[in-house]
């Protein structure tokens, strides 16, 4: 009985140190020392390492240092585990102390949320649709076929969104991708599209931008039925910055309103009249003329409509004065195609047809309805056009335009009240140093006459007599004067459509404002400018970038005004920029999205977007506003229009 009860007072003992061995052990500020870590825990005991490298994990005060490195091992492990679990609880035991204490159902939501991200979702949903309904993607990488996990064509896609939504430079459009709903989307992290991947698909683009962009834009005309029967030519100069030594399109040269001693690059672009569609573009050296480009521009049209089966006598192209003289008017005779440009007033017959008219023979044919200062009138003439011993005769017509008239004489009136101040200046400063004789002053007025915009209807004289010194005086030329204003606010237009009337001649001229609407949202929206690339493939290949932003942006307003959207895509695009998806992460790491709140006017453009692009009516259940609406609250996949594609497949 003895013997059995001294050995249960010794397992007694045995657990009560091993009892108080745990608390010290969970009590003690342990510490971990560097420590090396084999493959297999078993090779610890035999594998010949120095002193320090055997210690493993030992509080400086370990009250058990006579134990096995395999025994220490173990422990460590064991202990690790204890640990994290012991930290679990502990997180778990905080989380109910702050429910407990919160008050209301947000407070409650708010603890138990560990992170929430709102990603922009704007008009990405509509925005995808229409370039998928395009087939950018797909066109893209039937040209720039890849090997690569990311696709040409989905790295095209997403730098044209990027344009559309917030254009950024290259190597900023992985920072915009990773707040937007896109890579989730694509599958694809936004990591992927660093600005290395971006200039490797410019680089494969360029090869094949003039084919990529006719197959994208021949989508366009055939999927939205766009009317060709007026088409629209003009000219832009994008001013470059930067070292461009190597380069044959950044170049010096004369375009309006850009300064020539700044490098620039011209882009020549065809615009359709039906909703300013870009037809056609190509890019020149800054140092070509406009009238060298018209030609080629002819042709590349030539093939487009013939590509499309139209006839050419169908289509009539409008340009301003740069589109037109004596040899481009025989060119487009070859060519067979129609046009109506103003002219510019080079040759001497040409300025005497515009002053040939009189004011009663031009109030006899009314252009417009309006009268007076706000009034166009015309008159029917026959404009001879000689080059290399051929001639053709368009009809030609003399407008006077009543806006332009009071504009020129306003102006001109402004130049005459501050040519006449200049002159008083130099008459204020005779006798002074230079302004001692008369041949003195009489330089320096003419000097100012150079400089001035009226300075060639104005004549100084100064003289010097005995006794009253020098005197200046000038004095209008009214002969020069009435001529220079029998012609103000006429111009000269022509065109070889003998079915134009004079009415619908002015009506088309004055609408070809519409591609210059359109050089204004690629330069001022979509931020063509300033274009961080040294290379002319690439150059080309962001251009071409643009031009499908630009091509988007265009059938996007044409396709909203249909369904009744009177906004233009600038206006839609911020109507739906606060759009974004909510994406809430809890503590025990399931997530859940939600798009935020949608205003009515929101749901609206949305609906009305949506209809458009995919050529559904809005009064179909498809684009009903629940159905959207629904669309809008689902899943990013599903809000941007469809089951994303696997990376690679470009479909």
């Amino acid at each position: 009985m003895a013997i059995i009860t001294q050995l249960h007072w010794r397992d007694l003992s045995s657990w009560g140190i091993w009892f108080v061995v745990a608390v010290v052990m969970l009590l003690l500020p342990w510490r971990s020392l560097p420590i090396t870590v084999c493959a297999q825990p078993t090779l610890l005991a035999t594998a010949p390492v120095d002193q320090e490298q055997l210690a493993l994990w030992q509080s400086p005060s370990d009250p058990f240092p006579w134990f096995s490195r395999w025994l220490r091992a173990r422990w460590q492990f064991a202990w690790l585990q204890v640990r994290r679990w012991l930290w679990t609880v502990r997180a778990w035991l905080l989380l109910a102390a702050r429910l407990w204490s919160c008050r209301t159902l947000a407070d409650v939501i708010g603890v138990l949320t560990r992170r929430s991200v709102a990603r922009y979702l704007g008009a990405l949903p509509v925005l995808y649709l229409l370039l998928e309904q395009l087939q950018v993607r797909t066109i893209i990488n039937r040209y720039c076929p890849t090997e690569s996990p990311v696709d040409h064509g989905t790295v095209a896609l997403v730098l044209v969104l990027n344009r559309l939504i917030a254009p950024r430079p290259l190597y900023r459009v992985v920072d915009w991708l990773a707040c937007t709903v896109l890579s989730d989307y694509l599958g694809v992290p936004a990591t992927t599209f660093n600005d290395d991947r971006l200039g490797r698909t410019l680089d494969a683009v360029a090869e094949h931008a003039q084919a990529i962009w006719q197959d994208i834009a021949s989508q366009a005309l055939l999927r939205y039925q766009i009317d060709l029967s007026v088409v629209f030519y003009d000219l832009t100069a994008l001013v470059m910055t930067g070292e461009y030594a190597e380069s044959d399109l950044v170049d010096y040269g004369f375009a309006h309103n850009t300064p020539s001693d700044k490098q620039k690059v011209k882009v020549g672009v065809v615009a359709t009249r039906d909703g300013g569609i870009p037809l056609l573009f190509e890019p020149w050296s800054g140092r070509t003329a406009d009238k060298a480009t018209v030609q080629k521009n002819m042709d590349a049209l030539r093939t487009l409509l013939q590509g499309r089966a139209w006839n050419t006598q169908q289509v009539l192209i409008v340009g301003d004065s740069a589109n037109l003289n004596s040899e481009l008017a025989l060119a487009y005779a070859d060519h067979q195609l129609k046009y109506l440009a103003g002219l510019p007033l080079l040759e001497k017959r040409h300025r005497t047809l515009v002053h040939t008219p009189t004011e009663a023979e031009l109030h006899r044919l009314p252009l417009t309805a309006e009268h007076g200062p706000a009034g166009y009138w015309g008159w029917v003439c026959t404009v001879p056009f000689e080059h290399k011993g051929r001639q053709v005769l368009p009809r030609g017509l003399v407008v006077l335009s009543g806006p332009m008239r009071t504009s020129l004489r306003r102006q001109r009136a402004e130049d005459f009240h501050a040519l006449f101040a200049a002159l008083q200046k130099v008459q204020a400063k005779i006798g002074q140093k230079r302004y001692r004789s008369a041949l003195e002053v009489q330089r320096r007025a003419e000097t100012q006459l150079r400089h001035s915009p009226v300075g060639k209807l104005l004549r100084v004289e100064a003289t010097e007599t005995t006794g009253q010194g020098i005197t200046l005086r000038w004095w209008v030329d009214r002969d020069t004067l009435v001529t220079a204003m029998r012609a103000d606010g006429r111009y000269l237009l022509v065109t070889n459509d003998p079915n134009l009337t004079p009415t619908r001649m002015l009506a088309l001229y004055r609408d070809k404002d519409a591609v210059e609407k359109r050089f204004r949202v690629f330069k001022q929206d979509l931020r063509v400018r300033p274009l961080f690339v040294h290379s002319d493939e690439r150059l080309r290949a962001l251009l071409l970038v643009n031009l499908i932003a630009l091509l988007a942006y265009s059938v996007l307003e044409r396709q909203a005004r249909q369904q009744g959207l009177t906004l233009t895509a600038h206006r839609i695009l911020e109507c739906l920029s606060s759009v974004h998806v909510i994406e809430i992460e809890a503590w025990d790491g399931s997530r859940v999205q939600r798009v935020s709140e949608v205003t009515p006017e929101q749901v609206r453009v949305i609906r009305l977007s949506w209809a458009g692009v995919s050529q559904r009516a809005s009064s179909t259940p498809r684009a009903s506003e629940e159905l959207v609406l629904e669309r809008l609250l689902a899943p990013p996949a599903s809000v941007l229009g469809g089951p994303p594609v696997s990376p690679g497949s470009g479909a």
